[in-house]
């Protein structure tokens, strides 16, 4: 009884020690993953910055004159247009502390507009080397990001109090995701590298990431690396043929055509290619993860099931999660393009017209690829989790 406990206390201080190298590794070779991809694809760019213009964030200290022009613009009508001088303290940039002189426009042709401005506000201002009416600072808009922010510190805060030590780590391999999307892909695409390829790279590498740092390298994360790759590259195939069987353009939306003046241009088919990739990878790994989880939690309770009694557990649970995740995908898709599919169907001769069109296509394609991947993405996990642990008895105790 007595070697069998000390037996199990090496077999958890083993785990646990290569649990914490496998984080320690995963995190140092994330950092000079990203650091090294952004120094080598952003060494030709100039990226976030405009030649000619300035962006900083002020706070505006004392309302000054109100003024107001018109003029006919033909046909009866009439332009009439405001501005709001202020005083406002730069917060950012080179001349951080300084006070400079800006305005505020409004005009009756513009439906929306930001209300009027008052001293004690947080703003965007603009420079583009012009001025209005004495005025070298233009007002962009309200400062917002600071709300944001604390959004975030309170969804990280949530996050560690009820996820602990796993919360934390998800917020690593949440932070190591944004940085190797926007850090490394978006420069890489810009720079000329193939979409294509930097999209599976990419994705793999935020599968592997994800999964080690928030679990470690053990059969659990493996199986279900092997599942999400599969299922991701599932959805590169499918939206490979499919772009191709529908001749897609990529003229998804007015921002489209700006892409293809870039030099090198970017390949409008290769975006919408990463659009279906990416945006269907976070539901493939929450798929997978939740098959070889509940496959693992049988596999260490049970000490052992035979592949077909893995095979129908799998199913079983891969049929409960199927129905929310691909509600899930559609939904967001349907919400994130609800402002241009109101637009569409305002201007739409007719249904069939309307489904027509590049933009709606692509967007029941993203729908669409993204529940195929998952529902392949089911059966494969299972495969791999019953071939892998089928072969494995364990102690139910251990």
């Amino acid at each position: 009884m007595g070697k069998h406990s000390a037996g199990k206390g090496r077999y958890r201080y083993t785990k646990r020690f290569a649990r914490i190298a496998a984080w320690i590794i995963a995190v140092v070779f994330s950092a000079v993953f990203i650091f090294g991809g952004n120094a080598f694809f952003s060494r030709d760019l100039s990226i976030l910055k405009l030649e000619g213009a300035t962006a900083a964030k002020a706070k505006i200290t004392q309302l000054g004159e109100l003024t107001a022009d018109s003029y006919g613009t033909g046909g009866g009508s009439e332009y009439n247009r405001s501005l709001q001088f202020f005083d406002a303290k730069l917060l950012s940039g080179e001349d951080r502390g300084k006070t400079v002189y800006a305005v505020q426009t409004w005009d009756n042709i513009t439906p929306l507009s930001e209300r009027p401005v008052k001293a004690g506000d947080t703003v965007i201002l603009y420079n583009y080397g012009t001025s209005e009416g004495g005025a070298d600072w233009l007002f962009g808009g309200y400062s917002r990001l600071d709300a944001i922010i604390v959004l975030g510190l309170v969804f990280a805060v949530l996050l560690i109090v009820f996820g602990r030590i796993k919360g934390f780590n998800t917020l690593v391999s949440l932070a190591f995701t944004c940085l190797a999307l926007f850090a490394v892909f978006l420069p890489a695409v810009l720079s000329g590298a193939d979409i294509y390829a930097m999209t599976i790279f990419i994705s793999v590498y935020i599968i592997a990431m994800t999964l080690v740092i928030t679990n470690g390298i053990e059969m659990k994360s493996l199986t279900t690396i092997a599942g999400c790759a599969v299922g991701v590259l599932a959805a590169a195939a499918m939206s490979f043929g499919m772009d191709r069987i529908m001749h897609l353009t990529g003229m998804t939306d007015e921002h489209s055509i700006y892409l293809t003046y870039f030099e090198p241009p970017i390949d409008l088919n290769g975006v919408i290619f990463a659009m279906v990739v990416i945006g269907a990878l976070g539901a493939v790994m929450d798929v997978a993860m939740d098959i070889s989880s509940a496959l693992f939690e049988l596999h260490t309770k049970t000490g052992g099931m035979s592949f077909p009694e893995y095979w129908e557990s799998g199913l079983r649970i891969g049929r409960d999660v199927m129905g929310t995740m691909a509600n899930t995908l559609v939904l967001a898709y349907i919400g994130s393009s609800l402002c241009s599919v109101l637009l569409m169907i305002s201007y739409s001769a007719n249904l069939l017209e309307l489904l027509n069109r590049e933009s709606i296509i692509v967007e029941l394609m993203n729908g669409l690829v993204g529940s195929l991947a998952i529902l392949l993405t089911i059966p494969l996990t299972t495969i791999i989790c019953a071939a892998v642990y089928a072969q494995r008895r364990t102690d139910p105790g251990a």
